[in-house]
């Protein structure tokens, strides 16, 4: 299969060019972004790969079917730069990466989370510079604080599970609760109540219109200072 492979870096080009080993498909390279207009770059080609940043609206898609395409496969796990109506429309199947390791992500939120409480990249800089002042470095304990988590799904509920090593109390938002979680201690409550009550807020919901500006001006009004 020819495939078209859009938005490319050199680390897409060495790990696509290595897992096409085992099945020896034609894989053509784009720095550039898809779109509608840079659909004619997927002339004559079976596939195209795409990325978070392509956009593949009704119209790119409408394009892509005029140059013969036949299948859209995301290397991502999200897919909302995709209007499935429109490749269903000219029946063009849509694949995805199923998931990412949620450990690693889960475990990547609380890396940037104590970079953050407890002012690593500011004294990181000032070590550098052989400032050894303590001024505003000072950070808080997670330990005792109310964490908030918006979305409880294998993300969530990994952050929770982190969250709950470090002794904090846990809240979770979710149209759709997760019971396994109750053996953490985590609550279900309504968004105003977690806004309200938590010290810190970790989303992780897809990208849809329900969740499209979630963490606007209102929901920044009702939580506490400093979250």
């Amino acid at each position: 299969m020819r495939v078209a492979v859009f938005d490319t870096h050199s680390f897409d080009r060495r790990a696509l060019e290595a897992a096409n080993q085992q099945f020896g498909h034609e894989l053509v390279f784009y720095d550039t972004r898809l779109s509608e207009d840079t659909a004619t770059l997927a002339r004559g080609f079976e596939a195209v790969c795409a990325f978070v940043n392509d956009r593949l609206d009704a119209r790119t898609i409408a394009a892509l079917a005029d140059e013969g395409v036949r299948l859209i496969a995301l290397r991502s796990a999200g897919y909302n730069n995709v209007d499935l109506v429109a490749a269903e429309t000219h029946e063009i199947p849509v694949v995805r990466v199923p998931e990412y390791s949620p450990y690693a992500i889960a475990e990547h939120t609380f890396a940037l989370l104590l970079a953050l409480v407890r002012r690593i990249p500011r004294a990181a800089s000032r070590v550098r510079d052989a400032n050894f002042s303590l001024d505003g470095l000072v950070g808080f304990d997670l330990h005792g604080k109310c964490f908030g988590i918006i979305g409880t799904g294998k993300i969530g509920a990994a952050v929770a599970h982190i969250a709950h090593g470090f002794g904090c109390r846990l809240m979770g938002y979710d149209p759709r609760p997760n019971p396994e979680l109750a053996e953490l201690g985590l609550r279900y409550v309504g968004l105003p109540e977690l806004y309200r009550e938590s010290a810190v807020i970790s989303l992780h919901v897809p990208l849809l219109p329900s969740t499209h500006h979630l963490i606007e001006r209102e929901a920044i009004a009702q939580m506490r200072d400093g979250v």
